[in-house]
């Protein structure tokens, strides 16, 4: 049957109706005029594939990746940059008031939208090397990658001079063009360090979690920090919007707060708050970002700011201080209804929420909305060319 696209739903794919019912048709851009077949028919939904494009939509453009409509990453680069912008406000902006919450965010879109990326992970299956296809173990052999750093894909050409068969890769880089390189396999290896050294910048290898050699973390300069962050800490993976993001979060300190960021990480945004507050906690899970954290602050010289290793949930009920504000910086899956009633708790006049994952989010802030209101909220294009959206926004109480 053929159909036209009419738009775009949250994870980039096409959207038409057949019978009324709406059916999601990957690979489709708004206004494409296709061919479908049905693949899946559910209660409410169909999922529907393209056999035959007909009349691609005046939004299409040449995509720049070989692999584009293969490994499901970027599912936004057949369309220019400033139209998947647009696509993403909408999105975000629509979600909220089908939720009656209303929002102007402002949007900081990435002035480097290609080679942005400074962590990557692969799979490496019988001496063959890429990523699994979205939602799949189908294995879509890769030799580049068009998002990650340049360094990083120096580092995929050098994969296979490591020798391992099977297994997981996970590349990393900083703005100095340093790599880490970190594995896990059951193969053993035999790495010819000065080959990779004299391709690349080589700060370490690690192999199931032990160092091979040299150094199992990198250090990354960012809005006059230095940041110390191990193989296996959270860091953000766009330099150049994580700035952005840390000069919004400054923007919201004043010298008289008391603060406490729960899912601090290495501590990149308690020492953004640092440099201008009173006092800040972070709260972090893993050993090693709280280690890196306790060092970053050191190195820092910043001694208003200290770092507990606990889960979050847990930690949160037993802090017994006040805060005025809260930074929030949660997986994709959000609060815990712990986290939020212990927040309620401590009630502080704002909440920075920085969220990699608007559905959560703006559940969360519901769960919030009988003590606080948005004051401002933002956009930024951390995750460019696919469908992935970061956000924040600053609540305060009614």
């Amino acid at each position: 049957m053929v159909v036209e696209i009419e738009k775009y739903d949250d994870f980039g794919r096409g959207i038409c109706f057949i019978n009324n019912k709406i059916t999601f048709v990957p690979n489709t851009v708004p206004k494409d005029k296709v061919s479908i077949k049905i693949e899946k028919e559910y209660k409410n939904y169909n999922i529907a594939r393209v056999i035959k494009y007909i009349k691609y939509s005046k939004l299409r453009v040449k995509e720049k990746c070989p692999y584009f409509n293969k490994c499901g990453g970027c599912v936004l680069q057949n369309i220019d940059y400033e139209t998947s912008i647009l696509y993403k406000k909408e999105k975000v902006i629509n979600f909220f008031k089908k939720n009656k919450l209303n929002i102007n965010p402002i949007v900081i879109t990435n002035p480097n939208n290609y080679n942005y990326r400074n962590k990557i992970n692969l799979k490496v299956i019988n001496n063959q090397i890429g990523y699994y296809e979205e939602k799949t173990h189908n294995l879509i052999l890769i030799d580049s990658c068009i998002i990650a750093s340049k360094v990083i894909n120096k580092g995929i050409g050098l994969i296979k001079d490591i020798g391992i068969k099977n297994g997981n890769v996970t590349l990393r880089s900083n703005l100095n063009e340093e790599l880490l390189i970190i594995i896990n396999s059951n193969d053993k290896l035999d790495i010819d360090i000065e080959k990779i050294k004299s391709k690349v910048k080589l700060v370490g290898i690690v192999i199931n979690d032990k160092i091979y050699y040299g150094e199992d973390f990198l250090f990354e300069r960012l809005n006059n920090l230095l940041f110390k962050y191990s193989y296996d800490s959270f860091f953000q993976i766009n330099p150049y919007i994580a700035s952005k993001l840390f000069e919004i979060i400054s923007s919201y300190i004043n010298r008289e707060d008391e603060i406490l960021d729960i899912y601090c990480g290495v501590g990149t945004l308690s020492l953004i708050a640092a440099k201008k507050a009173k006092r800040v906690i972070g709260i972090e899970i893993i050993e090693n970002a709280v280690i890196n954290a306790n060092f970053n602050a050191k190195i820092n010289g910043l001694n208003n700011v200290n770092f507990l290793l606990n889960d979050a949930t847990k930690a949160i009920t037993k802090i017994n201080r006040s805060f005025n504000k809260v930074i929030v910086d949660p997986p994709r899956a959000g609060l815990t209804k712990t986290v939020i009633e212990a927040i309620k708790e401590i009630k502080p006049k704002k909440i920075i929420y920085v969220s990699c994952d608007f559905h959560t989010l703006v559940r969360d802030i519901l769960l919030l909305s009988d003590i606080y209101e948005i004051e401002d909220a933002y956009i930024l294009d951390m995750f460019s060319y696919s469908y992935h959206v970061e956000t924040i926004c600053v609540l305060k109480i009614h």
